[in-house]
Protein backbone atom coordinates (compact mmCIF):
# COMPACT_ATOMS: atom_id res chain seq x y z
CA UNK A 1 0.00 0.00 0.00
CA UNK A 2 1.09 3.73 -1.11
CA UNK A 3 0.91 6.89 0.82
CA UNK A 4 1.26 10.53 0.17
CA UNK A 5 1.81 13.24 2.83
CA UNK A 6 0.78 16.64 2.02
CA UNK A 7 3.77 18.85 2.77
CA UNK A 8 4.02 21.47 0.16
CA UNK A 9 1.92 24.26 2.27
CA UNK A 10 3.29 27.62 2.74
CA UNK A 11 3.19 27.46 6.75
CA UNK A 12 2.17 30.78 6.73
CA UNK A 13 0.61 30.38 10.16
CA UNK A 14 3.83 29.03 11.46
CA UNK A 15 5.78 32.17 9.91
CA UNK A 16 8.48 32.51 12.67
CA UNK A 17 9.31 29.03 12.02
CA UNK A 18 9.20 28.72 7.98
CA UNK A 19 11.07 32.45 7.06
CA UNK A 20 13.79 29.62 6.23
CA UNK A 21 12.97 26.34 5.96
CA UNK A 22 9.65 24.17 5.05
CA UNK A 23 7.04 23.97 7.84
CA UNK A 24 7.86 19.82 7.28
CA UNK A 25 11.21 20.51 8.45
CA UNK A 26 10.19 21.84 11.49
CA UNK A 27 11.51 19.83 14.35
CA UNK A 28 9.92 18.43 17.28
CA UNK A 29 12.08 16.38 20.04
CA UNK A 30 15.05 17.34 17.47
CA UNK A 31 13.00 15.11 14.85
CA UNK A 32 11.58 17.30 11.79
CA UNK A 33 7.99 16.69 11.15
CA UNK A 34 8.70 15.02 7.70
CA UNK A 35 10.64 12.20 9.43
CA UNK A 36 8.25 11.99 11.99
CA UNK A 37 5.57 11.25 9.10
CA UNK A 38 7.52 8.93 7.13
CA UNK A 39 8.29 6.72 10.13
CA UNK A 40 4.67 6.72 11.43
CA UNK A 41 3.52 5.67 7.69
CA UNK A 42 6.16 3.07 7.42
CA UNK A 43 5.35 1.57 10.80
CA UNK A 44 1.98 0.91 10.15
CA UNK A 45 3.28 -0.88 6.84
CA UNK A 46 3.20 1.83 4.03
CA UNK A 47 5.33 0.50 1.38
CA UNK A 48 5.72 3.61 -0.43
CA UNK A 49 5.72 7.16 0.38
CA UNK A 50 4.97 10.27 -1.99
CA UNK A 51 5.78 13.90 -0.42
CA UNK A 52 4.38 16.94 -2.40
CA UNK A 53 6.75 20.05 -2.23
CA UNK A 54 6.71 23.63 -3.49
CA UNK A 55 8.09 25.96 -0.27
CA UNK A 56 11.44 25.62 0.01
CA UNK A 57 11.35 22.47 -1.88
CA UNK A 58 14.98 21.93 -2.80
CA UNK A 59 15.26 21.79 0.99
CA UNK A 60 12.86 18.84 0.93
CA UNK A 61 14.31 17.13 -1.49
CA UNK A 62 17.75 16.98 -0.19
CA UNK A 63 16.55 16.18 3.02
CA UNK A 64 14.46 13.02 1.55
CA UNK A 65 17.34 11.88 -0.73
CA UNK A 66 20.28 11.98 2.36
CA UNK A 67 17.78 9.91 4.71
CA UNK A 68 17.14 6.24 4.40
CA UNK A 69 13.89 5.62 5.79
CA UNK A 70 13.41 1.96 5.07
CA UNK A 71 11.02 3.01 2.53
CA UNK A 72 10.95 4.65 -0.70
CA UNK A 73 10.06 8.02 -0.82
CA UNK A 74 9.33 9.85 -4.07
CA UNK A 75 9.01 13.59 -4.69
CA UNK A 76 6.08 15.13 -6.38
CA UNK A 77 7.30 18.49 -7.34
CA UNK A 78 5.03 21.75 -7.09
CA UNK A 79 7.98 24.32 -6.88
CA UNK A 80 6.60 25.97 -10.33
CA UNK A 81 3.18 26.09 -8.68
CA UNK A 82 0.93 25.19 -5.62
CA UNK A 83 -1.50 23.02 -6.78
CA UNK A 84 -3.27 22.81 -3.33
CA UNK A 85 -4.60 19.49 -2.08
CA UNK A 86 -6.61 18.11 -4.71
CA UNK A 87 -4.66 19.42 -7.21
CA UNK A 88 -1.42 18.33 -5.54
CA UNK A 89 -3.25 14.42 -5.35
CA UNK A 90 -4.07 15.04 -9.15
CA UNK A 91 -0.33 15.74 -10.18
CA UNK A 92 1.04 12.87 -8.28
CA UNK A 93 -1.44 10.36 -9.37
CA UNK A 94 1.22 7.96 -11.90
CA UNK A 95 3.45 7.90 -8.62
CA UNK A 96 0.79 6.00 -6.74
CA UNK A 97 -0.87 3.97 -8.94
CA UNK A 98 -2.06 0.40 -8.66
CA UNK A 99 -4.94 -1.65 -6.83
CA UNK A 100 -5.17 -0.69 -3.67
CA UNK A 101 -5.94 1.91 -1.37
CA UNK A 102 -3.84 5.40 -0.80
CA UNK A 103 -3.22 6.72 2.51
CA UNK A 104 -3.36 10.90 2.54
CA UNK A 105 -1.39 12.15 5.26
CA UNK A 106 -1.02 16.15 6.46
CA UNK A 107 2.42 16.52 6.80
CA UNK A 108 2.04 18.62 10.21
CA UNK A 109 -0.90 15.96 12.04
CA UNK A 110 0.58 14.53 14.98
CA UNK A 111 -2.00 11.05 15.40
CA UNK A 112 -1.16 7.66 17.13
CA UNK A 113 -4.16 6.37 15.75
CA UNK A 114 -3.67 2.71 14.71
CA UNK A 115 -4.51 3.63 10.42
CA UNK A 116 -5.06 -0.08 9.88
CA UNK A 117 -8.71 0.30 11.38
CA UNK A 118 -9.64 3.06 9.13
CA UNK A 119 -8.08 1.37 5.87
CA UNK A 120 -10.03 -2.13 6.91
CA UNK A 121 -13.07 0.18 7.51
CA UNK A 122 -12.70 2.09 4.14
CA UNK A 123 -12.14 -1.77 1.98
CA UNK A 124 -14.93 -3.22 4.29
CA UNK A 125 -17.49 -0.17 2.98
CA UNK A 126 -16.22 -0.12 -0.48
CA UNK A 127 -16.34 3.67 -0.05
CA UNK A 128 -14.55 5.93 -2.85
CA UNK A 129 -12.98 7.85 0.29
CA UNK A 130 -13.03 7.78 3.67
CA UNK A 131 -12.06 10.68 5.70
CA UNK A 132 -10.96 10.71 9.26
CA UNK A 133 -12.43 13.32 11.41
CA UNK A 134 -12.71 13.89 15.12
CA UNK A 135 -15.31 15.10 17.52
CA UNK A 136 -13.56 18.31 18.22
CA UNK A 137 -14.12 22.89 18.39
CA UNK A 138 -13.50 24.04 15.17
CA UNK A 139 -15.00 26.52 12.64
CA UNK A 140 -15.26 24.03 9.38
CA UNK A 141 -17.15 20.64 9.64
CA UNK A 142 -17.98 17.87 7.57
CA UNK A 143 -21.79 16.53 7.78
CA UNK A 144 -22.53 13.00 8.18
CA UNK A 145 -25.94 10.98 8.31
CA UNK A 146 -26.60 7.75 10.38
CA UNK A 147 -24.31 5.68 8.34
CA UNK A 148 -21.57 8.15 8.62
CA UNK A 149 -22.08 8.89 4.85
CA UNK A 150 -20.62 12.42 4.07
CA UNK A 151 -23.90 14.74 3.26
CA UNK A 152 -22.26 18.09 3.85
CA UNK A 153 -20.12 20.64 4.92
CA UNK A 154 -20.15 24.11 6.67
CA UNK A 155 -18.33 26.79 8.21
CA UNK A 156 -20.00 28.36 11.25
CA UNK A 157 -17.94 31.50 10.92
CA UNK A 158 -18.93 32.49 7.69
CA UNK A 159 -22.30 30.55 7.62
CA UNK A 160 -21.31 29.16 4.37
CA UNK A 161 -22.11 25.34 3.35
CA UNK A 162 -22.55 22.92 0.85
CA UNK A 163 -25.21 20.27 0.99
CA UNK A 164 -24.93 17.26 -1.03
CA UNK A 165 -27.89 15.24 0.16
CA UNK A 166 -30.37 17.79 1.16
CA UNK A 167 -32.53 16.11 3.05
CA UNK A 168 -29.86 14.57 5.14
CA UNK A 169 -27.98 17.53 5.97
CA UNK A 170 -30.04 18.71 8.89
CA UNK A 171 -29.50 16.93 12.10
CA UNK A 172 -26.39 14.78 10.78
CA UNK A 173 -23.19 14.67 12.70
CA UNK A 174 -20.97 17.38 12.79
CA UNK A 175 -17.36 16.39 12.86
CA UNK A 176 -14.27 18.14 12.37
CA UNK A 177 -11.25 17.01 9.58
CA UNK A 178 -8.24 14.95 11.18
CA UNK A 179 -5.34 15.16 7.60
CA UNK A 180 -5.62 11.89 7.39
CA UNK A 181 -7.90 9.82 4.55
CA UNK A 182 -7.91 7.06 2.51
CA UNK A 183 -9.16 7.11 -1.09
CA UNK A 184 -9.65 4.05 -3.88
CA UNK A 185 -7.52 4.18 -6.97
CA UNK A 186 -10.51 4.94 -8.67
CA UNK A 187 -11.12 8.28 -7.64
CA UNK A 188 -8.22 9.36 -10.00
CA UNK A 189 -10.47 8.67 -13.03
CA UNK A 190 -12.96 11.26 -11.43
CA UNK A 191 -10.39 14.18 -11.35
CA UNK A 192 -11.32 17.54 -12.64
CA UNK A 193 -9.69 18.79 -15.48
CA UNK A 194 -8.36 22.04 -13.77
CA UNK A 195 -4.69 21.52 -12.02
CA UNK A 196 -5.46 23.52 -9.39
CA UNK A 197 -8.57 22.69 -6.61
CA UNK A 198 -8.84 21.84 -3.08
CA UNK A 199 -9.69 17.82 -1.94
CA UNK A 200 -12.35 19.21 -0.10
CA UNK A 201 -14.17 20.45 -3.35
CA UNK A 202 -13.23 17.27 -4.65
CA UNK A 203 -15.32 14.82 -2.07
CA UNK A 204 -18.30 17.30 -2.02
CA UNK A 205 -18.22 17.30 -5.63
CA UNK A 206 -18.46 13.47 -5.76
CA UNK A 207 -20.35 12.60 -2.93
CA UNK A 208 -23.97 12.81 -4.02
CA UNK A 209 -22.92 10.07 -6.38
CA UNK A 210 -20.52 8.27 -4.51
CA UNK A 211 -19.96 6.48 -1.23
CA UNK A 212 -17.68 9.09 0.93
CA UNK A 213 -17.12 7.83 4.38
CA UNK A 214 -16.50 8.89 7.90
CA UNK A 215 -14.25 7.10 10.29
CA UNK A 216 -14.97 8.43 13.35
CA UNK A 217 -11.54 8.97 15.04
CA UNK A 218 -11.39 8.63 18.87
CA UNK A 219 -7.39 7.98 19.77
CA UNK A 220 -5.86 9.88 22.66
CA UNK A 221 -3.76 11.36 20.43
CA UNK A 222 -4.04 14.20 17.79
CA UNK A 223 -2.39 17.29 17.50
CA UNK A 224 -2.41 20.01 14.34
CA UNK A 225 1.18 21.39 14.79
CA UNK A 226 0.80 23.48 11.76
CA UNK A 227 -0.72 26.00 14.71
CA UNK A 228 1.73 28.15 16.94
CA UNK A 229 0.45 27.35 20.21
CA UNK A 230 -0.64 23.21 19.26
CA UNK A 231 3.07 23.12 18.30
CA UNK A 232 4.38 24.60 21.45
CA UNK A 233 1.92 22.37 23.60
CA UNK A 234 3.75 19.19 21.44
CA UNK A 235 7.32 20.06 21.85
CA UNK A 236 6.49 20.86 25.56
CA UNK A 237 4.10 17.91 26.80
CA UNK A 238 4.55 15.00 24.39
CA UNK A 239 8.24 15.23 23.13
Amino acid sequence: MKAMVFAAGLGTRLKNETQNKPKALVEIGGKPLLQRTIEKLAGEGIEEIVVNVHHFSELVIDFVRRNDFGVPVRISDETGKLLETGGGLKKAAPLLSGDKPVVLYNVDVLSNLDLQIPVREHLRSGALATLVVRNRQTQRYFKFNSEKRLVGWMNKKTGESRIVIPNEFEGSSEMAFSGIHIISPDIFKLMPEEDRFSIRDLYLGLAGKYLIKGFFDESDLWIDVGKPDELERARSRFF
